[in-house]
């Protein structure tokens, strides 16, 4: 009988020279880790959590800087065969209450600087033990993992078994644990490795977080499945990054990312010469960035499209043979990953119609923790997951994300989709980002607000902007107010807060 776990498909991906390098930290103090020091040192934590006599199916939840011994515990977590709960590192007291009596883990990691209120919310809660983590190889787990054996047997897991709980932004109400099986993380990477053409020899620059799926699931696993180098910063600086370019092959960021890069004098076509693949995800990237960036790099951009839920569920081509890389749109849906876009009346829309996206598939979770109801709502008759997002299949059958549902404005009765606006106003002059959002309005039931940010040599003027927003969309869908400010909210990802924004211009009609 097989062992499904996700650790075991890792590690035998491993290359056969074991005492070559899996990671170089880039930035700070120069390190390398082998494959072999990948190996022993997740055996120890995985022995050590073992030797806790933990329950069958415990949490470990993790809320620590990024480091390689980071990574190394969530390998060894997968490895011992319990489940892993990575927690942002800008959540505080509240927030961290909640995942913790929500998920009641069996163990909580967190930095050194942390362990008093952490410690005394997880004790409270129940947690029978707490460790410290820190991104300079110090901390209480490292030193009780030093005296535990090097070797290790990976538990055995059924493809079905929990491997992560993800915990949702809860933008929109309480947050939700989305449950990530073995299979759903495996399926997912070997089909990315497939996709998008890893190589031998291919380097990868790891400069995302590892609290979220793109750095900790689809960066990680890919050079991992592959057996490929990772040049590892702690954070990601603009400079440092363009400087390590020439001994790298691929490089998955977010969109702020590269128009940082693009900021950067460093940045130029010849430090990306052994460069093969640009990926973008968890936030849109704006067609601005992405034809500068073709222009100043000679890459085009791969956009892709993800969630906590689905982990990757479509992308752009990467070889030439399954079409062109297209700015706009999020590509096909994935090999073995059913995508379709349903109507209001719950009709598969045409072609070009905008509609609610839904994702059927091995990759797609089992629901949400402790959350039956939830889970059943979120999920049609038929087994489709309702992504929450709203999109289109255009002429050629790329999918194109127009926003998401909750962020759907019905003014007066009409429906308007903030990406769409938004999209005309990023192509006017003086713009460079904008934010749509509906907010209470006492005749409209939601009025439309436009956010935009100016660049940095222009003022851009809001009686203009709308002007000009008169002559190319409805009069429904116009900005009853507009906005400009100097940055737009953002998470860690860098997606654009809209609760935030809402929150602010909630009372500007008077409502």
């Amino acid at each position: 009988m097989s062992n499904d776990n996700l650790f075991v498909a890792l590690r035998d991906a491993f290359p056969a020279d074991l005492d070559a390098t899996a990671i170089e930290t880039a930035d700070g103090e120069r390190l390398y880790y082998t494959w072999r020091d990948l190996d022993r040192a997740t055996a120890r934590i995985a022995n050590l959590l073992q030797w806790l006599e933990l329950p069958a199916g415990a949490r470990i939840a993790v809320q620590t800087e990024k480091s390689v011994e980071a990574l190394m515990l969530y390998l060894a977590v997968l490895r011992a065969g319990f489940v892993y709960l990575p927690l942002n590192t800008a959540y505080q007291t509240n927030e961290i209450e909640y995942f913790i009596g929500n998920a009641e883990p069996s163990v909580v990691v967190c930095t050194g600087k942390n362990f008093s209120w952490i410690s005394r919310i997880a004790f409270k809660a129940g947690t029978r033990h707490v460790f410290t983590l820190n991104d300079d190889r110090t901390g209480s787990l490292l030193e009780r993992a030093a005296v535990q054996a090097d070797e290790h047997t990976p538990a055995e897991r059924g493809s079905d078994d929990l491997a992560a709980i993800l915990y949702t932004s809860g933008t929109t109400g309480r947050s939700k644990g989305a449950m990530l099986s073995h299979g759903n993380l495996l399926s997912n990477a070997r089909t990315l490795k497939s996709y998008w053409g890893w190589r031998t020899g291919d380097v990868l620059i790891h400069a995302l977080p590892i609290f979220h799926v793109h750095g900790l699931f689809v960066a990680s696993h890919g050079a991992l499945l592959n057996g490929s180098k990772m040049l590892w910063f702690g954070k990601f600086a603009p400079r440092a990054v363009a400087e390590r370019l020439p001994e790298a092959t691929l490089f998955m960021g977010v969109p702020t990312m590269y128009v940082r890069l693009l900021g950067e004098p460093a940045f130029t076509r010849e430090r990306c010469r052994a460069m093969r693949l640009f990926i973008s995800g968890s936030a849109p990237l704006l067609i601005e960035t992405f034809e500068a960036f073709r222009e100043r790099s000679g890459h085009t951009i791969v956009e892709r499209y993800g969630m906590s839920e689905t982990v990757m569920l479509t992308s752009n081509p990467v070889d030439p043979k399954d079409g062109q890389r297209r700015g706009g749109t999020v590509g096909f849906p994935l090999p073995g990953v059913g995508v379709r876009v349903r109507d209001d009346k719950g009709q598969l829309a045409p072609r070009g119609e905008i509609g609610g996206i839904e994702v059927k598939g091995p990759n797609v979770f089992h629901g949400y923790w402790r959350m039956p109801d939830k889970t059943r709502e979120e999920f049609t008759d038929d087994g489709w997951f309702r992504t929450g997002d709203v999109g289109k299949f255009d002429e050629r059958g790329y999918v194109v994300i127009v926003g998401r549902s909750k962020d759907l404005i019905i003014t007066g009765g009409y429906n308007v989709y903030p990406a769409e606006i938004e999209g005309y106003l990023n192509e006017m002059p003086g713009v460079a980002e904008s934010a749509v959002i509906g907010v209470l309005h006492p005749d409209f039931g939601e009025g439309v607000v436009a956010v935009v940010v100016g660049k940095a040599d222009a003022a851009p003027e809001p009686s203009a902007l709308v002007a000009g927003l008169k002559a190319k969309i409805a009069a429904f869908k116009v900005p009853k107010q507009c906005f400009v400010v100097d940055e737009l909210p953002r998470n860690t990802m860098g997606k654009v807060q809209k609760n935030l924004l809402r929150e602010k211009y909630r009372n500007v009609f008077g409502a």
